[in-house]
């Protein structure tokens, strides 16, 4: 492999602008197979709310969709390709941007250089590299993997929180991980302030502009995309911001996130002054509790979601690949709470108007 896969100029475009990415989860029947006509209403759904892009194969779809037992990898990231071109073509014309499709990327380099070349193959823009199996590795040895996978695609850096299986990523991880000719984008998922900051200052540090920053901080979605990051390099004062989010939150309740996403591009660039955005910050981070069961340790967060979209009829049932995953005890009673709590928030009625047709 002696040269790179470059991203898709519009791509390109989309993913600095800012755009919703929901991270798909996997719709299954209730005896655990492969549900395609549910997941292809899902894919609609996403893009008929706004999303900019797709982020398949990652952890809100189940990393277990890689385990031989369920070999799930390559037929989801071939379904949601072939939905995505479907959706990008339309029989009402040609969407004016494309779906920007990430696909997760895990395991050791042989693996992932697999993962990636699959992902290639079926059109995908870029690879969202988790390194959380890799905890034995040196911060050069990670280095080392994330060349080898940017020479296959453009990477989507992945800062994962250590509660779902991430590892600790210091500065000096970040200040070399930036500075791969291939990177386009970063999540920044680590739920932590501190750690948050300190991505920001490497990429800023490492003087990679392009690099468009995606939260993916759960806990603090609205107050990271209208928050300025601020610098100072070589006496030179620069500002980063989020501009988009990569977000299992955002996988459901699309709808809704779209809108927020333009009120804090609006906020950000200065058009509107916005006093509401605190308290929705509130609003959105205290629905993401009841979601992502912060209580549990994030051990229901992704039967939360799967709750919430069988809510709307968008999937037949809350089932994992794992029989043992499920909702925590009071969970459900959350998910209620909120949302009631928050009309606003939810997309319910968009949802029931346009289902049907998501299905057929």
């Amino acid at each position: 492999m002696n040269s790179l896969a470059p991203l898709n100029t519009v791509a390109a475009q989309s993913l600095c602008r800012g755009i919703v990415i929901p991270a798909m989860p996997l719709a299954l029947t209730e005896d655990r197979k492969f549900d395609e006509r549910r997941q292809r209403a899902l894919l609609r759904y996403y893009a008929a709310a706004g999303a900019g892009g797709i982020a398949v194969g990652v952890h809100t779809t189940q990393f277990a969709i890689r385990d031989s037992t369920h070999g799930l990898y390559e037929p989801v990231i071939r379904l949601a390709a072939s939905v995505a071109d479907e959706i990008d073509t339309g029989m009402e014309g040609p969407r004016p941007e494309p779906l920007v499709r990430v696909g997760g990327i895990c395991g050791p380099t042989n693996q992932a250089i697999a993962e990636a070349t699959l992902l290639r193959e079926h059109g995908y823009h870029a690879g969202l590299l988790s390194l959380g199996a890799l905890k034995a590795l040196t911060i050069d040895e990670l280095i080392a993997h994330c060349r080898r996978i940017a020479e296959v695609i453009p990477l989507f850096g992945f800062y994962l929180n250590e509660s779902v299986g991430g590892r600790p990523l210091p500065y000096r991880f970040w200040r070399q991980f930036a500075e791969i000719e291939n990177v386009v984008a970063i999540k920044i998922a680590c739920f932590d302030r501190y750690k948050t900051i300190d991505c920001i200052r490497a990429i800023v540090d490492a003087g990679r502009d392009h690099i468009a920053l995606y939260t993916g901080n759960d806990d603090h979605i609205i107050l990271d995309l209208i928050t300025p990051f601020r610098f100072t390099v070589e006496e030179q004062v620069v500002t980063r911001r989020f501009v988009g989010g990569l977000l299992g939150h955002w996988a459901v309740w699309t709808r809704r996130a779209v809108e927020q996403l333009e009120r804090c591009h609006a906020f950000a660039g200065g058009v509107q002054p916005d006093r509401e955005l605190l308290a929705l910050a509130n609003e959105v981070t205290d629905s993401n509790a009841a979601f992502f069961d912060p209580q549990h340790g994030f051990a229901g967060c992704i039967a939360g979601l799967h709750h919430v979209l069988m809510r709307q009829g968008l999937l037949a049932n809350i089932c994992l690949l794992n029989e043992h995953e499920r909702v925590s005890p009071g969970q459900l009673e959350e998910i209620e709470r909120v949302s009631l709590s928050y009309p606003h928030l939810n997309d319910d009625a968009f949802v029931a108007e346009n289902l049907e047709h998501w299905l057929s």
